[in-house]
């Protein structure tokens, strides 16, 4: 199982993947936090992606991603990562350490991280 992080979730919907990725998540379920839904529903209010969260094709794949609560485990492991981000980007990374699934990425920030278990 790996852990996507928003960016990466919006590519794989819209197809925009880089190859490695694309055979990373053929090979594994997908899973997210449940902070990764909410951003997408941000973000397609304020207009910066263009994604029908109601489409059949968009809601088939969000019914086969498993979602992580966020939790008091995920909520205090995200003030004790080795990074500063944004409150969300740290919600994703921890809940990849609470549940050890690693997490894929394209965040720099995060990618330096050294207890963050990351997809590669």
């Amino acid at each position: 199982m790996l852990n996507l992080d928003t960016h990466i979730f919006v590519l794989a919907v819209s197809g925009e993947l880089r190859t490695a990725e694309q055979d990373l998540l053929a090979r594994n379920r997908w899973s997210v936090s449940a902070i990764v839904l909410w951003e997408l529903a941000k973000l397609v209010q304020l207009g910066r992606i263009d994604m029908d969260l109601d489409d059949r094709d968009v809601a088939r794949i969000l019914n086969r991603v498993h979602v992580w609560p966020i939790d008091l485990a995920v909520a205090r492991e995200s003030t004790r990562l080795d990074f500063e981000s944004d409150p969300a980007d740290e919600i994703i990374a921890a809940t990849s350490v609470v549940h050890s699934v690693p997490l894929l990425t394209r965040d720099r920030v995060i990618r330096r991280s050294k207890v963050v278990p990351l997809a590669s």
